[in-house]
């Protein structure tokens, strides 16, 4: 078959089943082309994204910045790997730790690199500079938590699929229950080892979860009581997904050890990141930690234009203005149709409750209905559907999809 012959929607599906691993269930559609809000799928039907690559494309589809950006680095030179400087790095670690008010970046390329990261770091301040005994360190992380799927993160995940027949797993973590401040400070002063705490500021995989006002900032300010680090995966979360540029802005927080990746490239390419300042980042040392292509020309140049978008082009109140009427319109609709259990999220994170129970199918097949209406959107955790456009729609094509998934969800109801 040649590279570039002509493929049906069958026809990939089936390639991907016969030699791919099947390590992801997709929603039955094969997309060839996107364009900022709009995805076409191999036979040139076009969709609303409701997903946006897991939150990796708010800058939307093929943004021409980012890509021009991606294409002229590349004729340029591509990797040098860290053995030598190269001219565009020096510029991303300025514009970025600038950009999100940091001393320093690490970069990395995927996100549970940039996780792993995070881990590593905090516990070689807590040896190095809080002063716990070696090997003695833990980290405090939330229950149903999603920060992926490497060997440590899902040894303090409790989600079973995730977890099966994959151990022995990774020690020096302990579980408390999300947007539970008690469980948290009572976890604090039990273990005289903990040296940091690591959440998200919504739960996304989990379901869109978003912690009670003043949870974040007071779980900073046990954090700091206790001298542990607040380490915000803002992977989903950050990039004006929620209506600022970090979700832990809505409180004001400024947490001691920050995870990026997704949106840091605008779905472009695999860029992620660590940023911390001076007293924490400096513990890492020539050989404490690396990737080959972590930092490589390429990453910087998408990364500096992927965020110039998000300024430029006010993404952070687009996704604040939008995300409000989406919530009150499908609130609104909820109230009168008893599929629909409830309506929750910040920005343009947001998801649909159904009114089913987690091992159904329904918010699976509303999904099916909602793409043969010409919009993309995935359960997560059985019965919620989560909602997450790219951050450059605009109203009226807001409002064009607030009417399809009305549409959809009065149909499939009768």
């Amino acid at each position: 078959m040649a590279v570039l012959e002509h493929l049906t929607s069958q026809q990939a599906i089936d390639l991907e089943n016969k030699y791919g691993a099947h390590n992801y269930h997709p929603l039955p559609v094969v997309l060839s082309k996107g364009e900022g809000v709009y995805v076409w799928d191999v036979e040139g039907k076009k969709y609303y994204d409701f997903l946006s690559a897991y939150s990796a494309v708010n800058q939307g589809h093929c943004h021409p910045k980012i890509v021009d950006a991606m294409v002229n680095q590349a004729k340029t030179l591509t990797l040098t790997s860290r053995a030598f400087y190269n001219d565009m790095l020096g510029r991303y670690e300025k514009f970025a730790t600038e950009y999100f008010g940091f001393d320093k970046l690490l970069p990395m390329n995927t996100g549970a690199e940039a996780v792993e990261t995070a881990l590593k770091i905090c516990r070689k301040w807590a040896y190095e500079v809080k002063g716990i005994a070696e090997n003695e360190a833990e980290i405090i992380v939330c229950e149903n938590n999603f920060h992926g799927r490497t060997t440590t993160i899902i040894s303090f995940s409790n989600d079973p699929v995730a977890r099966e027949n994959f151990g022995p797993f990774t020690n020096g973590f302990i579980k408390v229950e999300y947007d539970n401040l008690k469980a948290l400070e009572v976890a604090l002063e039990n273990n005289k080892n903990v040296a940091g705490f690591m959440a998200e500021p919504i739960q996304g995989e989990a379901g869109v979860y978003v912690p009670s006002e003043g949870y974040l900032a007071a779980a900073k300010a046990l954090c700091e009581k206790y001298n542990v680090l607040f380490i915000a995966d803002e992977v989903q979360t950050g990039i004006a997904r929620t209506g600022k540029l970090l979700a832990v802005q809505h409180e004001n927080v400024q947490p001691d050890v920050l995870i990026l990746g997704k949106a840091l490239s605008g779905g472009a390419y695999p860029v992620s990141a660590v940023l911390a300042n001076d007293n924490i980042m400096n513990v890492i040392k020539p050989g404490n930690h690396g990737s080959t292509f972590g930092g490589n020309p390429v990453a910087a140049a998408v990364a500096i234009a992927a965020l110039e978008v998000v300024k430029e082009e006010k993404l952070d109140e687009n996704a604040e203005r939008l995300g409000k009427i989406f919530r009150e319109e499908l609130t609104k609709f909820s109230e009168e149709n008893e599929l629909v259990t409830l309506v929750r999220g910040k920005g343009l994170l947001n998801a649909v409750v159904i009114n089913d129970t987690e091992d159904s199918d329904t918010a699976w097949n509303i999904c099916m209905k909602l793409r043969d209406n010409g919009l993309l959107a995935k359960p997560t955790h059985g019965n919620i559907i989560r909602f997450a456009p790219p951050l450059v729609m605009n109203e009226e094509q807001l409002r064009d999809c607030i009417d399809i998934i009305k549409k959809t969800i009065t149909e499939f109801t009768k």
